[in-house]
């Protein structure tokens, strides 16, 4: 029994197999309170190690489902260039998928400005192609991306996020840390009623990661759309682009 512990947790640590588990509701998932312990952002250090497990995961990686060709939009966290999702548009490219990077450069940080042009672009795209497309997006990426498929659920196929804080706005954050009196008090109440009167109506992936040094894990769950999924990865929040179980799950949800 020790030996096949000690493989398996090799087997996780090189990336062969997946450390995500899937969480078929919230009931347990606990609601935020603070940004990160200072600890678990330290931890974000580590971050270049999931790169490793790519290397240990391209067996399993290499045999997701391929793709139906039907157009994927990546989004770019906070201050983070378009080119930080390309391994990951790389990767979807290759199982069959129209991949893209949002078309916008580096993420700003103006999500009400965003909204607006990503749904412009989105819509665009629909209607050249002639089907809905699918968005996903890394921590504030996807707070665009939910944005979006709020506002033209008809042009959205599915959305993915990871690290993507869902209540409180900054207010989880590490950022908030720093700017403890700027940080929004109200935010996650106004989040909360918009949620509940027009919540997202396509299906939506969440992925977070008790790792994160970034957001805080609780503000990623969503307990309001009614068709949500959580999945719990091990990595930090840097690391999430380059996690071979992140693109395993976004891989396998695009082919459903």
């Amino acid at each position: 029994m020790p030996k096949r512990l000690t493989a398996q947790t090799l087997m996780t640590a090189t990336g062969v197999r997946t450390r995500a588990r899937e969480h078929p509701g919230t009931r347990g998932l606990a609601k935020p309170s603070r940004p990160p312990a200072a600890r678990t952002s330290l931890g974000e250090l580590a971050s270049v190690l999931e790169g490793a497990r790519l290397l240990g995961a391209t067996p399993r990686l290499s045999t997701a489902p391929r793709g139906d060709g039907h157009l994927v939009v990546d989004i770019p966290g906070w201050k983070a260039p378009a080119v930080t999702g390309a391994p990951l548009r790389f990767y979807l490219n290759r199982l069959g998928y129209d991949a893209r990077s949002w078309g916008f450069g580096t993420n700003t940080g103006d999500p009400r400005r965003d909204v607006k042009r990503l749904a412009k672009r989105v819509l665009d795209l629909v209607e050249e192609r002639g089907e809905p497309a699918s968005l996903l997006g890394w921590s504030l990426g996807g707070v665009i991306a939910r944005e979006v498929a709020r506002l033209h659920p008809d042009a959205v196929r599915r959305v993915i996020t990871y690290g993507t804080p869902v209540a409180g706005g900054a207010l989880y954050t590490s950022i908030a840390r720093a700017y403890a009196r700027g940080a929004d008090v109200n935010a996650e109440k106004v989040a909360r009623r918009l949620h509940a009167a027009d919540p997202i109506r396509v299906p939506l992936t969440v992925i977070f990661s008790r790792r994160d040094g970034v957001v805080s894990w609780q503000a990623c769950i969503d307990h309001a759309t009614p068709d949500v999924e959580h999945v719990e990865v091990s990595s930090t929040h840097i690391g999430m682009g380059i996690d071979p179980d992140v693109w395993a799950i976004v891989a396998d949800r695009l082919a459903r």
